[in-house]
């Protein structure tokens, strides 16, 4: 309320302003007394402290608010941690090395002087940035109020900090970031660095054995002439994909033309025994020759037939065709299947014995991945089990079956051998790959499971890099079964938590030069 000076009297309108202004001052100053008094519990905001020691050495830095946005280093106690105040009441909190665990340690002040901790309760709940809540409870302990429940690494967590004395209750908070990774979105591409969600999938328990990849053996065939000859033509390539029954090569050889020169004089032969002995019958018919000269006849064309199919048959078995060829010694080698020549030993003009290996031909849409199995592994390795092959010089990998387990030991290797046969369409599988042989043995299906290129290690411990608001904190895991591409989370990690999965190491290298974890 304003108050108007008078003309008639200045002095008296100067008492009356200096009046007015004594009791604005004093009304002041009441409110202030009465606000004071009230026992409503405040929050404060900071950072806890974390120490190496029983009375700690600090590591941590902590913010509290000033007006509406200023920021400076939070206020710390006599042993180091973390100084909370309202009124006349203090709380020092501390994050403390006792028997090789991080724990709770707090002291309580009044009007800044140590206060006794009996009768007073302290309560901290933590969330972490996966969303779990945990509560940790202070009881006094030769005056000093300690937790009982050590304080999991890593120490990523918004805290609230709840204190009931004997007289009246007090709210605190404050944020701890140890060991977080800053990092933008932009950084985070420019890394190459993945994210992926966490959630089920099905892990398969195998057991592992080397391996080779080798021909189809069933499929892999060594072409001999079977009759000495010499080259005089070479139509396939070293390489090359040949049909069945195309010309590898043609030889000219005295075999095979005694051969087909027996085969022609004993077709000529039949022909003269079957001329007789359709006369004979048609003379035995009209009663003019006896039956006896029918029979003879009848007995030699049998004969001249059985040495026409004996030539042939031996024409057949050298590989030549009995007729059509332009040279009685001319025949050819060709193909017994589709495939390609994987060997070749011949040449034009090169004389050749009837057992040379001139050429071999597989096919290679079906290969063998032979593994050595140990005796103690062989009770777990059976004829129709599922394997999974991997290539050691690339990711390829191929499912198959069991298809054979050996009945003997290997007198040098003390090993079993065991095969699998392999779809090869598109000649991934090449002859003397070196292969590792995965024979699954169970399939569960995981609830919680991550890439595996997401497992890190700190401190000889697994841990996840989880995604949070601008950059990423370290997630120690409890990990199980692997498959070699997913990793099964038993504890730590929640469905549905983004990670960084491909790059993950980029994120562990950059906490390293920023030596942002606490190490114990």
């Amino acid at each position: 309320m304003a108050t108007q000076p008078t003309p008639t009297s200045g002095k008296s309108s100067r008492r009356q302003t200096i009046v007015i202004i004594c009791l604005i001052a004093f009304g002041v100053i009441a409110g202030a007394l009465i606000l004071r008094g009230s026992p409503t519990p405040k929050a404060a905001e900071g950072h806890a402290e974390h120490s190496e020691g029983k009375e700690g050495k600090d590591d941590g830095h902590g913010h509290a608010e000033e007006g509406a946005a200023h920021e400076e280093e939070a206020p710390k106690g006599p042993n180091g941690g973390q100084r909370f105040t309202e009124g006349d009441f203090g709380l020092e909190l501390l994050i403390a090395e006792e028997g090789g665990q991080p724990r709770f340690k707090a002291w309580v002040y009044a009007k800044d002087k140590p206060a006794p901790v009996e009768g007073t309760q302290v309560t901290v709940s933590l969330t972490r940035p996966g969303g779990d809540v945990e509560e940790i409870k202070l009881t006094p302990k030769a005056g000093v109020l300690t937790s009982d429940q050590p304080v999991a690494e890593p120490h990523i967590f918004e805290a609230t900090v709840a204190v009931q004395t004997p007289s009246e209750p007090y709210l605190f908070a404050f944020t701890q970031e140890e060991g977080k990774v800053n990092l933008t979105d932009a950084q985070i591409k420019a890394a190459s660095i993945t994210l992926d969600t966490s959630g089920p999938a099905v892990i398969r328990s195998a057991l592992q054995f080397p391996g080779e990849i080798r021909f189809n053996e069933d499929r892999t065939a060594h072409i001999v002439p079977r009759a000495a000859g010499v080259v005089e033509s070479v139509s396939a390539n070293l390489g090359e994909q040949v049909k069945r029954g195309q010309p590898l090569a043609s030889l000219s050889s005295a075999v095979v033309s005694e051969t087909r020169s027996e085969l022609q004089g004993a077709q000529r032969r039949r022909e003269l025994a079957r001329t007789t002995y359709e006369r004979e019958r048609t003379l035995f018919e009209q009663k003019i020759s006896p039956e006896q000269d029918v029979l003879q006849a009848q007995q030699a064309m049998r004969e001249a037939e059985i040495a026409v199919a004996n030539a042939t048959q031996k024409l057949l078995t050298i590989g030549a065709a009995p007729g059509g060829a332009t040279s009685l010694g001319r025949f050819e080698l060709r193909a017994p299947f589709d495939g390609m020549v994987v060997e070749k030993h011949i040449a034009l003009g090169e004389s050749v014995k009837e057992d040379a290996n001139v050429f071999t031909i597989s096919d290679l849409s079906n290969v063998w991945a032979e593994m050595s199995i140990s005796p103690r592994d062989l009770a777990q390795v059976r004829v129709g089990e599922r394997v999974v092959v991997r290539a050691g010089a690339s990711d390829a990998t191929a499912n198959g079956t069991i298809s054979f387990v050996g009945s003997l030991i290997g007198e040098q290797t003390r090993t079993a051998r065991a095969r699998v046969v392999l779809p090869n369409p598109q000649g991934a599988w090449r002859p003397g790959l070196f292969v590792t042989v995965e024979v699954v043995s169970n399939e569960v299906n995981a609830p919680v499971t991550v890439a595996s290129s997401a497992l890190q290690t700190i401190d000889e411990k697994p841990v996840i890099f989880l995604k949070v608001q601008g950059g990423f904190v370290p997630q120690p895991v409890t990990i199980g079964r692997t498959d070699g591409k997913r990793v099964e989370i038993v504890s730590g990690l929640k469905p549905g938590a983004s990670y960084a999965a491909a790059g993950s190491f980029v994120v562990k290298s950059e906490q390293g030069k920023g030596s942002a974890t606490h190490t114990h």
